[in-house]
C-alpha cells in the first residue's frame, strides 16, 4: 500500500486499504520491538512506535491498556476523543514528556520530536523574538556553517574536494529546512499567527499569546514530527487558515488534538479516536470519520441513541454545507416546534444532553447599540489605538449571533461594554427591558479548586428549576459530560476540557434570556461541542459567542459580528460561511 494509505496504522480495530484500493478490516498487530534495540522489526518508514503502552490514574483506574500505535513518516493525523480519555497523556508519552507508563516507546534514530503543550514554557530572561530564534539554532548553525566553508574555499591550501563535498551536504539541509531567508521566514510566520511585536517581554503575555509564541517556534524548528496539543486555542480564522496551508504542505509526520473541525478537515488524513480506553484509527478527514464512527457504532450495538443522532445530524449538513441568510426563521420556526411538541428541560437531561435554563420571556427590543467609540492605549507603542468607531447594531430576538476577528481587536471589550463592566468613550448601549444579560467569561477564575465538581456546580442543591421544571442537580451535571465518580473529583484535577465543562455548567445555572460566552468551544470535545451547538439552538433566547471555532459559528449563528481590524466592524445577517463568502466579494456591510 502507498504512504498516505499507510499514514496510521493501530493495534485495534481499524480499516486499511490494501493494493488495488480494496478495503480489508485488519487487525494489524504492531512489530516486536524494544527501546533498546533501535529500528530492530520496526518497518522502515515509522519514525515512532507505541507497543502495548498502559496508564494507570488515580484509583486504579485504567485511562487507557495495550495502545500499539505505529506512525509513519508524513502522515497527518487528527486525534479525538471526550476530555479526560486521554488524548494528551498520549501525547505527552509519545513526547518522551512522560516516562511513567506500561509499555515500550520506540523513536527511530535521528528523528526530532517537537511538542506544543497546553501550557507551553517559554524562557522569561528573553524577549519574544530571542524565545523564537532559541528553536532555530539547527537551521543558524547550518547557514554559519555554510559561511564559513565558502570562505574557507578561498584559503590557499584549501581542501577543495573535502570543503565541495561539505557544502553539498549543507545545502541539502538547508534546503530541506527551507532556511536560506532565515530573517524573512520567522517574521512571515510571526505576522500570520499575530505574535506579539519581536521586542515585547514574554513576561507580561498572556496564555493565549504566550502559545502562539511558542506554536511559531516550534513550526519554524520544523521537527521530524510534529505533536500540537490544541495548536488552534487562541487563533483568529486568518492564522488558522495559514496553519493549515503550512501543515498541509509539512513533510514531517503532525499529530494534533483539536476540537476544530474544519481544520481537522483541511489538514488530517486519519483520525486517531481514543473512546473509553480503546483506540481506533480511521483513515481519512472530520467528515468522513463521522461516516466511519456511526458505522462502528451501529456494529457494536451499544450505540447512545442520542450521540448517533447528533452525528447523522452533523454528517448530512456537512454534506449539505449550505448557509442560509433565513437561519433567524428556521430557528425560530424550531423553537415554536419545540413549544409545541412539549418540550420539557428534564427529558433533555435524562437524555445526557446540555440544557440552558429558560430565563424570562424576552421582549422585541434586545440590545441596541449606537455610535460606540473605544479607544485603549497600545500597550508596546503607547500610543491611542482605536478598537471600534460609530459602531452601531440592533440584536434581534432569538438571535445567535458570532462574534469573531483577531486577538485584540475589541471583541471582548464589546461584551464588557454591553454588560457595562467598562464604559465607551463615545455612544451608548440600549437594553430592553426584560432582557436580563448572564455572562460566561473565558477566565476560569471562579472555579474553586479543592472543591469538588458536584459542589462547585450544585452549592448544595439537590435539585435546580427551569421555569416551571424541576431536575436533579447530578443529572444536570451529567448533562455536561460530568458524570458517576467525576463528580467527585477535585476540580484542581482535571483536564483543561473537563474544567472548561463545569465553568460552563456553572455559569448557565443563572436563567438568563441573553447569554454572551466569551470562547465557550476552547478545550472541549466534539461530542460535548454538539451538545452545546444543540443548547444554544433551542435557547429560546439570544446568545452572543465569541468563538474562532468556523465550524461552530456556522452551525449555529444567525448573524455575525466581524472585527477586521482598523477600527472597523462589521454586522452582518447571516453564518461565518456566508460573511466570509461576501466579504471576499466586498459587498458585506
Amino acid at each position: 500500500m502507498s504512504l498516505l494509505m499507510r499514514s496510521l496504522v493501530a493495534r485495534r480495530r481499524l480499516y486499511v486499504p490494501q493494493t488495488g484500493g480494496q478495503w480489508a478490516r485488519a487487525f494489524a498487530a504492531a512489530p516486536s520491538t524494544s527501546t533498546s534495540n533501535a529500528g530492530g522489526g520496526v518497518p522502515g518508514d515509522f519514525v515512532c512506535h507505541l507497543r502495548d503502552v498502559g496508564v494507570t490514574i488515580a484509583g486504579g483506574k485504567k485511562l487507557f491498556d495495550r495502545v500499539s500505535l505505529g506512525f509513519l513518516r508524513g502522515a497527518k493525523i487528527g486525534v479525538l476523543g471526550a476530555n479526560g480519555s486521554g488524548k494528551s497523556t498520549l501525547m505527552k508519552i509519545v513526547a518522551g514528556v512522560r516516562t511513567e507508563f506500561d509499555g515500550e516507546r520506540w523513536v527511530k534514530d535521528g528523528v526530532r520530536v517537537g511538542y506544543l503543550p497546553q501550557e507551553p514554557q517559554l524562557d522569561p530572561s528573553k524577549n519574544v523574538f530571542e524565545n523564537i530564534m532559541d528553536g532555530l539554532k539547527e537551521s543558524q548553525d547550518l547557514l554559519q556553517r555554510f559561511d564559513d566553508v565558502s570562505m574557507a574555499m578561498g584559503e590557499p591550501d584549501a581542501d577543495f574536494d573535502a570543503l565541495l563535498a561539505e557544502q553539498a551536504e549543507l545545502q541539502d539541509r538547508i534546503d530541506q529546512l527551507n532556511c536560506w531567508d532565515l530573517t524573512y521566514e520567522v517574521e512571515k510566520a510571526m505576522a500570520a499567527l499575530r505574535v506579539p511585536p519581536k521586542h515585547a517581554d514574554v513576561e507580561v503575555l498572556s496564555g493565549g499569546e504566550r502559545r502562539r509564541v511558542a506554536l511559531c517556534r516550534l513550526l519554524l524548528e520544523k521537527p521530524d514530527v510534529l505533536l500540537l496539543d490544541e495548536p488552534t486555542n487562541h487563533l483568529d480564522a486568518e492564522s488558522v487558515a495559514w496553519l493549515e496551508e503550512f501543515l498541509q504542505s509539512y513533510k514531517g509526520t503532525v499529530l494534533s488534538i483539536t476540537h476544530d473541525r474544519y481544520f481537522l478537515d483541511n489538514v488530517a488524513g486519519w483520525v486517531l479516536e481514543l473512546d473509553r480506553g480503546e483506540t481506533y484509527a480511521y483513515e481519512g478527514n472530520y467528515t468522513q470519520w463521522l461516516t466511519q464512527r456511526r458505522n462502528r457504532l451501529n456494529m457494536q450495538r451499544k450505540t447512545d441513541a442520542i450521540r448517533a443522532k447528533q452525528i447523522a445530524s452533523e454528517l448530512e449538513w456537512s454534506r449539505s454545507h449550505q448557509g442560509s441568510k433565513k437561519g433567524s426563521k428556521a430557528r425560530l420556526k424550531k423553537l415554536e416546534e419545540l413549544e409545541a411538541s412539549g418540550f420539557r428541560a428534564s427529558s433533555r437531561v435524562e437524555e445526557g444532553q446540555i440544557v440552558i435554563p429558560q430565563g424570562p420571556r424576552l421582549g422585541n427590543k434586545v440590545i441596541k447599540v449606537q455610535n460606540l467609540k473605544r479607544v485603549l492605549q497600545d500597550e508596546v507603542t503607547g500610543k491611542p489605538r482605536v478598537l471600534f468607531d460609530n459602531l452601531s447594531f440592533e440584536i434581534p430576538p432569538h438571535a445567535i449571533v458570532g462574534i469573531v476577528g483577531g486577538n485584540g481587536t475589541g471583541k471582548t471589550t464589546l461584551f464588557r461594554i454591553i454588560t457595562g463592566q467598562e464604559q465607551p468613550d463615545e455612544g451608548h448601549v440600549e437594553l430592553g427591558k426584560t432582557v436580563s444579560l448572564g455572562m460566561v467569561s473565558q477566565s476560569r477564575a471562579e472555579l474553586s479548586s479543592r472543591k469538588s465538581v458536584y459542589e462547585e456546580i450544585s452549592d448544595d442543591n439537590e435539585f435546580i428549576e427551569f421555569g416551571d421544571d424541576r431536575i436533579n442537580t447530578r443529572a444536570y451535571i451529567a448533562s455536561f459530560n460530568l458524570r458517576g465518580p467525576m463528580q467527585e473529583k477535585k476540580v484542581q484535577s482535571l483536564s483543561g476540557g473537563e474544567r472548561n465543562r463545569v465553568h460552563l455548567a456553572k455559569m448557565l445555572l443563572g436563567g438568563h434570556n441573553v447569554i454572551m460566552l466569551d470562547e465557550p468551544t476552547n478545550d472541549l470535545d466534539v461530542d460535548t461541542l454538539r451538545s452545546l451547538e444543540a443548547a444554544l439552538t433551542e435557547f429560546n433566547g439570544v446568545s452572543m459567542v465569541i468563538s474562532h471555532d468556523r465550524w461552530f459559528l456556522d452551525r449555529i449563528c444567525t448573524h455575525i459580528i466581524a472585527f477586521e481590524g482598523d477600527g472597523k466592524v462589521v454586522f452582518f445577517d447571516g453564518n461565518y460561511t456566508e460573511y466570509e463568502r461576501e466579504k471576499k466579494r466586498g459587498v458585506a456591510e
